[in-house]
């Protein structure tokens, strides 16, 4: 399943944050055969939304490039929450996973802007200082493990490309296997830090395992 091919980036959507004033800029990249993401103490993504079952195309595979990570900070608190470049991936709500409060905390949210947010994530960041592999939860919501997948400046201007087992992460990280997929989203921010960046990402799939 193709999400995001090398001709154009249809099919995505902005994802903003009512929170944040300056979104980041998002255009296409002819050159590259990419979209280019600008930060300047701004925070936004794109989503491609979807209904799929994570256990059929478990492997996702995407290439990016930043023109270099962030200088090193608190990655894991609130107020170092930043990276040149991650990719989001999200889970339906299945109020059969969730208590009492949950489920009242998502109906009002879903009365107010028409659907259900995610039930949860994995955000895989080009981190500046984290060792690759390194996992922990976001410090907004337990609800979203990061995952360190690229770290530092050594590859810093070329492109990198990933795969990871959503499915053996998300079983990894939360115990359970995943609700269904609600989406994947691509973020550079630095809404937080005040700082700069620059990211490109391309050839976005989702693939079922080898057979």
């Amino acid at each position: 399943m193709v999400l995001l091919s090398s001709t154009s980036a249809a099919g995505w959507e902005p994802l903003l944050l009512k929170k944040v004033p300056k979104a980041t800029a998002y255009a296409w990249d002819p050159a590259e055969k990419a979209v280019r993401a600008e930060s300047a103490g701004s925070a936004s993504g794109l989503v491609y939304k979807l209904d799929a079952d994570a256990a059929e195309r478990p492997l996702l595979r995407w290439r990016w490039k930043v023109a270099a990570p962030l200088a090193s900070h608190a990655e894991r608190a609130r107020a170092g929450d930043d990276f040149a470049a991650r990719v989001y991936v999200t889970f339906r709500y299945d109020p059969k996973r969730a208590g009492a409060l949950t489920r009242a905390k998502y109906a009002l949210a879903k009365a107010l802007y028409g659907e259900y947010p995610p039930h949860g994530g994995l955000a895989y960041v080009w981190s500046s200082s984290e060792a690759p592999d390194a996992a922990w939860p976001n410090p907004y919501t337990g609800r979203v493990r990061m995952v360190a997948v690229r770290s530092g400046a050594a590859q810093a201007g070329t492109w990198a490309a990933e795969e990871r087992d959503i499915l053996a992460d998300y079983r990894a990280a939360f115990g359970e296997d995943p609700p269904p997929l609600a989406g994947v989203a691509l973020m550079t921010d630095t809404d937080q830090t005040g700082a700069e960046a620059k990211a490109w990402y391309a050839d976005v799939t989702l693939a079922p395992r080898p057979r």
